[in-house]
């Protein structure tokens, strides 16, 4: 029976091809769209883990009040001590600390007079080793447009956009205005070395990036950092794994009494995307469900115009003695045959655009000019085994549903007319 309908779907086109796209189409805009969905949650997970918070974070309990305005002043001292502790508690974690600074960077004239100014926000981190980790997280390397890396003392990188709108190129001399962590005015000479562009508009517009033990000197902060970011080996934030391991840090370390005592918190907490992550979640429900209701409908339609178009075969089958429930669930057998059909295409379809999506991404930087979130300006999918999947359920369960409700009308056919209308 089986072999029947498929040869029948096969050689009637009008009984398989409209479902079959529609199928089709809802199929490959599901998957497409959930692909993408993935792309920028993850991409919005990674930036913010490399640019902001890590995985998880430590900071100085005042520091953590007022983390927004990078409180170097409330900064935790004793980083040493505090990492040696940590490698040794969680050795699978890989530990690092940052400073976050603000100030003015001066450009001087061949006089040593200002020439232009601009103010800045910077980044400490460790820049001179060629194994550190946050030259791979954050792809500095990749990033320099101009010049190199810092190889020695009093060498730093500035946005590519900041260099231009200051006039300066690698080699120039820039000073930072900026005040210790006891309150001092700061002002210290730095050397161009490279230019960067990491694609995140309020980075490229006015940050530069130093080492951390450059910025420790200068700002008088010796054995002292705002933020320790701890990052998972994989480079993914694990939703299990990071609470308890914060749970447990806090237990330990932090003290409610001791407002500089060490307190850890978690990706989503730190950068307040749990809310939005959950959003995201709920949103992806919502968009297969409509999905799944708007197929069900357009193929319901489609349903009962097959009935109408096949009006007369039903009659003859059921004339020759065929039972209504057997039609009905071999209406039921085409449209499951039709659903995987048209779910395999469109997944198939859905992964392939997606995967190109993933590959060269799309440049939505003319949104964020003026943005001052850490978040990449190319956008891009993320096929995974989700992808495969994701599809098969409203593809499938649209076709059935749109058909069993169309196939009703059968139940209500009238032996009694049979005859008249075969007649006709």
């Amino acid at each position: 029976m089986i072999k029947f309908l498929l040869k029948g779907l096969m050689r009637d086109r009008s009984r398989s091809l409209f479902p079959v796209l529609t199928v089709f189409i809802g199929v490959f805009l599901a998957v497409f769209i959930y692909s993408f969905m993935n792309g920028v949650l993850a991409d919005m997970v990674r930036s913010t883990a490399h640019y902001q918070t890590g995985h998880v974070r430590i900071m100085a309990q005042a520091y953590a009040k007022e983390a927004n305005q990078n409180p170097n002043d409330l900064a935790f001292i004793g980083v040493a001590k505090l990492l040696d502790v940590l490698n040794e508690k969680y050795p699978e974690m890989i530990w690092t600390p940052r400073i976050k600074f603000g100030g003015l960077l001066d450009i001087p004239d061949e006089k040593g007079e200002t020439k232009t100014q601009g103010p800045v926000s910077g980044m400490a981190l460790n820049l001179f080793s060629s194994s550190s980790v946050e030259i791979r997280l954050l792809k500095v390397k990749e990033a320099i447009m101009r010049g190199r890396m810092p190889k020695q003392p009093g060498e730093i990188l500035i946005g590519d956009e900041f260099a231009k709108k200051l006039q300066v190129s690698p080699g120039d001399t820039a000073t930072l205005i900026s005040s210790t962590m006891y309150g001092s005015m700061a002002m210290t000479n730095f050397k161009i070395a490279g230019t960067v562009q990491f694609g995140v508009a309020a980075m490229d517009r006015g940050t530069i990036f130093a080492d951390i033990s450059d910025i420790q000197v200068a700002l008088d902060m010796q054995d002292t950092a705002g933020e320790i970011l701890g990052f998972f080996p994989d480079d993914i934030y694990h939703e299990k794994q990071a609470p308890i391991m914060a749970a447990a840090f806090n237990k330990e370390f932090k003290d409610s009494d001791n407002q500089f005592s060490p307190q850890m918190g978690t990706l989503p907490d730190e950068s307040g995307l749990a809310d939005y992550l959950g959003l995201i979640d709920s949103m992806s429900i919502i968009i297969i469900m409509i999905f799944v209701v708007a197929m069900s409908i357009v193929l319901w339609n489609a349903g009962l115009m097959g009935s109408l178009r096949r009006y007369g075969e039903i009659g003859v089958r059921m004339a020759i003695g065929e039972a209504r429930g057997h039609i009905y669930k071999t209406l039921i057998l085409e449209s499951v045959s039709i659903g995987i059909f048209g779910s395999v295409l469109g997944t198939l379809a859905g992964v392939a655009v997606a995967y190109l999506m993933q590959i060269y991404g799309l440049n939505f930087g003319f949104l964020f000019k003026n943005s001052a979130l850490m978040i990449s300006s190319v956008y891009r999918a993320q096929v995974t085994f989700g992808s495969f999947i994701i599809g098969f359920a409203p593809g499938i369960i649209s076709t059935v549903l749109g058909t069993a409700i169309a196939g009703i009308g059968i139940y209500k056919r009238q032996t009694s007319q049979l005859f008249k209308e075969l007649e006709v």
